[in-house]
């Protein structure tokens, strides 16, 4: 687990066009975001075990919710 939170520290995010976001406190957010969605996602996991179902299954439906996701205001035409 350490060697993911490293490269999540180390993300280069970029912007549509490819060049990196640049603003310190937008890249503060966006961190904070990908430490907050893991957070709840490892949550999730461990309550649905502790439950009883089956982690693949679990983790199938985080991928599949993931995937769903639509960009609001996609700025590509």
């Amino acid at each position: 687990m350490m060697s993911a939170r490293t490269s999540k520290a180390t993300t280069v995010w970029r912007q549509a066009d490819g060049k990196p976001v640049s603003c310190l406190e937008k890249i503060k957010v966006l961190n904070q975001n990908i430490q907050e969605i893991e957070t709840l996602c490892a949550d999730a996991l461990e309550d649905g075990v502790l439950m009883g179902c089956d982690a693949d299954q679990i983790k199938a439906a985080l991928h599949e919710l993931i995937d769903g996701l639509k960009a609001p205001h996609s700025r590509k035409k």
